[in-house]
């Protein structure tokens, strides 16, 4: 009977397997929507991406030359930098045998530990009076934080207050939290709007040098930008990195559109852009651009995973082209390759892309895709003729992470003053890493300093012109 319906519906079986292509794609989708539904829900580990591996690798050190550095906590670099001597005396009888015991040598071991009361300072200000012009005159120590006598003559000292900025913008705790360990480890009592207090006038101290961070960025020929939800008093925000080799920016503004970078670097931006295709960069006509790599694969992954048959092919071969590229990379790197062949390879992939990119398409997104290509066609390979950028933005994601995490603790911030502190502090701490500067002793210099002497300071974390 089944035959004769065939024989009189030549499109039936056309149709019976269009049928089962799809209900194998609801099936898929239902799956999908099932394993997110049930991670939705699963607010225990925020973290996890995927399955354990199957056959992960063994914790602790690996045998032989995989063993990693052999490195060991070393000594204080003199005698200057001990600061307590403890004599460790034989014992009168041995206390196995109770035999006399011989001295024969003297050996050193060294430990290093942390305060565990606060250290109490007290300054004898002078205060005089000109005999000329009557003006008062006091005097201050370079250790001292401020002018203010009275009742705000008891202060946090600037060591204290560069780690309580350091705890709230860097490792993202609670004014609660610090306040409990500061009292707990140190013996140092202070309230949370205190605490608040002292983060807002870091903050406020260190303005002349994130208005220099900003400066080196606008300068810098090579930039990496990357932007992140955020909040303040519970309203959408958006903050915004700009990663380059010497300084990193963070700002935290309303907009997520072309006018903020367009602040940052200004419409006129000449240099290297590299960034995960988001369109507002694409203002920047007059600047050189890198696509992400790393975003491209993912996109490209996405869509092997939810396309079906012959769907698989253009995001599949699109994969194989990135790799292709970033190996060519290697080998550049590597000096494996002779400038000449490098010149051949490139070529070779720039016709393989035009080639790619020609095909006809009949799957929707896989057209989006190449849609997307073709618009920056000739931004996804700039890294093969440029060796001092990356294929991908990673400098940004980085920079961009610890903010992330922070704000998976605390959810923003409560008003513009704390988030102009944020922004402030952070492009602070990142930028002192980057230079290679002791992030807490060069705030706490900050904090001790007067006006007129914070632009040496700037100048001593940042080659300004």
């Amino acid at each position: 009977m089944s035959e004769n319906i065939h024989n009189r519906c030549p499109n039936c079986a056309r149709l019976e397997k269009k049928i089962a292509v799809l209900q194998k794609r609801v099936a898929q989708l239902e799956q999908l929507l099932i394993e997110a539904t049930r991670a939705n829900k699963r607010q225990a580990a925020p973290f996890s991406k995927a399955k354990p591996k199957t056959n992960p690798q063994k914790p602790g050190r690996k045998a032989g030359p995989n063993y990693g550095t052999k490195a060991h906590r070393q000594p204080p670099d003199s005698e200057q930098e001990i600061d307590e001597f403890i004599e460790v005396p034989l014992p009168d009888e041995c206390p196995d045998c109770g035999g006399p015991v011989d001295d024969e040598e003297l050996v050193h071991q060294f430990q290093v530990e942390i305060p565990r009361r606060p250290i109490y300072i007290r300054f004898d200000v002078h205060v005089g009076r000109c005999r000329d012009c009557g003006k008062r005159v006091q005097a201050r120590h370079p250790r001292q934080c401020s002018d203010a006598l009275g009742a705000a003559g008891c202060q946090v000292g600037p060591d204290a207050q560069a780690m309580i900025a350091s705890l709230k913008s860097r490792y993202g705790l609670s004014y609660g939290k610090i306040c409990a360990i500061l009292k707990d480890h140190f013996g140092i009592t202070l309230s949370r709007g205190g605490a608040v207090h002292l983060v807002h006038r870091t903050a406020r101290r260190s303005e002349p040098v994130y208005q220099a961070i900003g400066q080196v960025v606008r300068q810098s020929p090579v930039v990496y930008p990357d932007e992140t939800g955020w909040k303040i008093g519970g309203y959408n925000q958006w903050l915004w990195t700009f990663v380059t080799k010497d300084a990193t920016i963070y700002v935290i503004r309303p907009s997520r559109g072309h006018e903020v970078p367009e602040e940052i670097l200004g419409a006129d931006w000449k240099g290297v852009m590299i960034h995960d295709g988001w369109s507002p960069y694409d203002f920047f006509d007059k600047a050189r651009h890198q696509q992400c790599l790393g975003h491209l694969l993912n996109r490209g992954q996405e869509l092997v995973h939810k396309a079906i048959g012959r769907a698989r092919q253009f995001p599949e071969a699109v994969r194989d082209f990135l790799h292709r590229a970033l190996n060519l990379r290697d080998r550049r790197d590597e000096q494996s390759i002779t400038e000449r062949g490098l010149a051949v390879a490139c070529g070779r992939l720039e016709k393989r892309l035009d080639r790619l990119l020609d095909c006809q398409l009949s799957h929707s997104e896989n057209r989006r895709f190449r849609n997307h290509l073709l618009r920056h066609r000739y931004e996804i390979l700039t890294f093969l003729y440029q060796s001092d950028i990356e294929a991908t933005n990673w400098p940004a994601e980085q920079a961009i992470r610890p903010v992330v995490v922070n704000r998976k603790v605390f959810g923003g911030n409560r008003t513009q003053a704390g988030a102009r502190a944020q922004e402030i502090l952070a492009s602070v701490f990142v930028t002192c890493a980057q230079r290679g500067q002791d992030a807490l002793s060069y705030l706490a210099k900050l904090i001790c300093s007067r006006p007129e002497g914070r632009l040496a300071l700037v100048h001593l974390l940042l080659p300004t012109r």
